[in-house]
C-alpha cells in the first residue's frame, strides 16, 4: 500500500511536469524588452506568480528540489593620484572583468578582509608599512569580498541576524542578507560609509566592469506552508533597501511582480538577482534584475553575462540525465538586459568551463557519472551562437572520465579530464561549427587549474596519482601536489616539458579550488602558492606503510615560492610561513581553519607579500628575507 502510494505520487509530479512542459510550449510570452527581460515569460497576474512558487513547494515538500527551477525546454534552445608602484593584481579569468576577492591592492594601499574587519595597510614602501585604519562589521556581518575603484572601496558580505521587521511595517522578516558598502577612502585613515545596499538573498559571485558592479544572489523565500496559508507577492519577492549613509531606508521588494521574468511559469523555488550599481556617486545607478529560478556558476564578458543551471530528474544517478540551461544578460553600465537562453547536455565544473568569443559561446559539459567501478561518463564541448542555438560540438570525449579543468583561451580550448590518467587535451576552436581535437596528452595525475604562460605553453596545478590495486577497482589514488608547464607548439603532440612534485598525500593548496589564490608573472618569472605540506613520516617509510592510499602528516603551511621559465622550468626558491611554531600544525591533515594559514600572495615592486588572518609578511623577492610584518590582529 505504501509503495502504491509513492507511485501515484510520483506519476503526479511526472504529469505535472509534463502539463507544465505543453503548457510553456503553446504559451506566448509578452514582448517585454521595454523591461529588460526579452522574450522570458511574464507571469500574468500575481496570483500566476504566488501558484507557481506554491507548486513547487508542494513538491519539495514531498520529494526535495532535484529538478532546475531555471529549466528551459528543448525547444526553445535551436585610482589614486599619482603613479602607482608596479604590483599584482587579483588572478581573473578575462581582462577587464575584475573578480571580487579577500584581498585587493593599489600599489600603495593593500586592502584584505581578516575575521570581521576589513584593513586597509600603507603598504609601499614595505619598510614603512602599518595598519592606517579598520572597519569592523562587528558580530552582524560577515565580509566575504572587495573591489577598489580609485577613491572608493566597496566591501560585499553576509548579513547573519535574523531581520525584524520595520516598525510599522508588513514586511516580512528574513535571513540569509547579503550587504553591499560603498566608502569614500581619499583619506585611507578615515572611510566614510557613503551608500549601504541590503539584499535578501545569498551572495553567489560579483564582477566589476569599469566602475560597474554586478553581483549574483540566490534567494529562497522565507516563507513557511503549514500555518500561514496562501502568501501575497510581496510576501515571496525579495527585499532590498538601499541607504544613504545618514538617511537608513525600509525593506521593500526588489521589483514589482509583473517584472519578475521566467522560462518556466508553473513551478519554481527561489529567485535569481542580478544587482548592478556603480561605485561612483552616492546613491541612484542601481538596477534590479529578477528571475524565478537559480544559478550555480557565473561567466562574465565585457559585454555579457552568462548564468547556468544545472537541472537533474528525479532519477539523479541515471546516466544522460543532467542539462545545464544558459540565460544570456547584456551589461550596459547598471543595465542588464536579457536577450537569450540555451540548453546542452550535461553539468559543467566551474566559470573556466564557459567563454565568450567573437560572438560565440563555448561550454565544456560531463554528461553521466563516475564511480570506481566504471561509467559511461562522456565529456563534450558546445559552441552556442549569438541567441545561444547550437553551432557546433565535440561530444564524447574521454568515456568513463569526468572534466578536471578546462580553460579557452582565443581559438583553443585546453580540456583536463581523469579517471586513472590525465588527458590534456588541446581543441581546435578556430570553426564554431567544428570543434576537433588537435592532441592529447596522457600522463599520470592531473590539473585542477590551467593557466597560460604564454600562447603556446600553459601552466597546470593538480595532483600527482597512483593506480589503484588490483580489485579496489578501476581508479587512482591521489598523492602530493605537482605543477607543470605544457608545451602546445606542436598541437598535434603536446609534452609536458617541466613538472615539479611537492608533498606525499594530504597536500594541498587553496589555488586548487580557488584561481584567485594563484600568483604568476611572466616578466618577473614569478610563481607562488599557498601549500599545506603532508609528508610521510620516517616512520612510516621504514615501516613500509607507503600504500596508495597513506596519508602523510601535516609539516608546513605557507607560501611556496617559485623561479619559472621556458629555458629553466620550475625553481622553488624558498618558503614562507606565518606560523611561529610549526610544531602547531600537528597531525592535522587540514588547516584552513587557523588564522595563521596564508591564503593570498601578491607583490609591490620587488617585495613579495602574504596574507593570512593573522599577519601580512613583506620580503624580499631576491632571498625572501624578511623586511617587515604587520599584525592584523588587535
Amino acid at each position: 500500500m505504501k509503495k502504491s502510494g509513492v507511485l501515484i505520487e510520483v506519476c503526479f509530479v511526472v504529469l505535472s511536469l509534463i502539463v507544465g512542459i505543453i503548457a510553456w510550449s503553446i504559451s506566448t510570452p509578452a514582448s517585454t524588452n521595454q523591461n529588460g527581460l526579452g522574450d522570458l515569460y511574464i507571469f500574468e497576474s500575481e496570483e500566476a506568480l504566488v501558484k507557481a512558487f506554491m507548486n513547487r513547494q508542494i513538491m519539495r515538500k514531498g520529494y526535495g528540489d532535484g529538478m532546475s527551477s531555471l529549466s528551459a525546454n528543448a525547444e526553445a534552445m535551436p585610482a589614486t593620484e599619482g603613479a602607482e608602484p608596479n604590483h599584482s593584481e587579483t588572478n581573473i579569468q578575462v581582462e577587464g572583468v575584475d573578480e571580487g576577492d579577500t584581498l585587493k591592492c593599489d600599489g600603495n594601499f593593500i586592502y584584505t578582509v581578516s575575521g570581521n574587519q576589513v584593513i586597509i595597510i600603507s603598504a609601499y614602501p614595505a619598510e614603512e608599512a602599518a595598519i592606517v585604519s579598520r572597519i569592523d562589521f562587528g558580530e552582524n556581518g560577515s565580509p566575504e569580498d572587495l573591489f577598489i575603484e580609485a577613491d572608493r572601496l566597496a566591501v560585499i558580505g553576509l548579513t547573519h541576524d535574523y531581520q525584524a521587521e520595520d516598525e510599522g511595517s508588513d514586511i516580512r522578516p528574513y535571513y540569509n542578507g547579503t550587504f553591499i558598502n560603498i566608502y569614500d577612502i581619499a583619506a585611507r585613515e578615515n572611510p566614510m560609509l557613503v551608500r549601504t545596499i541590503e539584499y535578501e538573498g545569498r551572495y553567489s559571485t560579483s564582477r566589476k566592469i569599469g566602475d560597474n558592479l554586478h553581483l549574483v544572489l540566490t534567494t529562497y523565500p522565507h516563507y513557511r506552508l503549514p500555518d500561514a496559508g496562501e502568501p501575497q507577492w510581496e510576501d515571496i519577492i525579495p527585499l532590498y533597501r538601499d541607504t544613504e549613509a545618514d538617511k537608513p531606508g525600509a525593506f521593500q521588494p526588489a521589483c514589482d511582480w509583473a517584472k519578475v521574468g521566467s522560462v518556466n511559469p508553473e513551478s519554481f523555488t527561489s529567485f535569481v538577482s542580478i544587482v548592478s550599481l556603480s561605485m561612483s556617486g552616492e546613491a541612484g545607478n542601481l538596477n534590479k534584475r529578477v528571475i524565478a529560478g537559480y544559478s550555480d556558476n557565473v561567466y562574465a564578458s565585457l559585454e555579457n553575462v552568462y548564468l547556468t543551471s544545472t537541472g537533474y530528474p528525479y532519477a539523479y544517478y541515471s546516466n544522460n540525465s543532467e542539462k545545464t540551461t544558459i540565460y544570456k544578460f547584456k551589461l550596459e553600465g547598471t543595465s542588464t538586459t536579457y536577450l537569450s537562453s540555451g540548453e546542452v547536455p550535461g553539468s559543467i565544473l566551474n566559470q573556466f568551463s564557459m567563454d565568450e568569443s567573437a560572438g560565440y559561446f563555448r561550454i565544456a559539459t560531463t554528461v553521466g557519472h563516475v564511480s570506481r567501478e566504471g561509467s559511461g561518463s562522456t565529456n563534450n564541448i558546445y559552441i552556442l551562437d549569438k541567441n545561444l542555438n547550437m553551432a557546433g560540438k565535440l561530444e564524447g570525449l574521454a568515456s568513463g572520465e569526468t572534466i578536471y579543468s578546462a580553460r579557452f583561451l582565443g581559438d583553443r580550448g585546453y580540456l583536463v579530464t581523469f579517471k586513472k590518467v590525465d588527458p590534456f587535451f588541446v581543441i581546435d576552436l578556430k570553426d564554431p561549427r567544428n570543434p576537433k581535437v588537435l592532441g592529447a596528452l596522457k600522463i599520470p595525475g592531473y590539473s585542477d587549474y590551467l593557466h597560460p604562460y604564454d600562447e603556446n605553453h600553459i601552466i597546470g596545478i593538480g595532483k600527482n596519482t597512483v593506480e589503484a590495486d588490483p580489485g579496489q577497482g578501476n581508479f587512482a589514488w591521489y598523492q602530493g601536489m605537482k605543477i607543470a608547464i605544457f608545451d602546445v607548439t606542436d598541437v598535434t603532440n603536446p609534452k609536458e616539458m617541466h613538472k615539479v612534485d611537492i608533498g606525499d598525500r594530504g597536500t594541498d593548496s587553496y589555488a586548487l579550488s580557488d584561481h584567485k589564490a594563484f600568483l604568476f608573472d611572466r616578466e618577473k618569472g614569478l610563481l607562488v602558492l599557498p601549500v599545506l605540506l603532508a609528508e610521510l613520516t620516517p616512520e612510516q617509510k621504514a615501516s613500509g606503510n607507503t600504500q596508495s592510499n597513506a596519508y602523510g602528516q601535516s609539516t608546513f603551511q605557507g607560501a611556496y615560492v617559485y623561479s619559472i621559465s621556458l629555458d629553466s622550468g620550475i625553481e622553488l626558491k624558498g618558503r614562507v610561513t606565518h606560523l611561529d611554531d610549526e610544531a602547531e600544525i600537528g597531525h592535522s591533515y587540514y588547516y584552513y581553519s587557523s588564522k595563521d594559514a596564508v591564503e593570498r600572495c601578491g607583490y609591490i615592486e620587488d617585495i613579495l607579500y602574504t596574507v593570512s588572518d593573522s599577519r601580512v609578511l613583506f620580503n624580499s623577492l631576491t632571498g625572501l628575507s624578511e623586511v617587515n610584518r604587520v599584525e592584523l590582529a588587535k
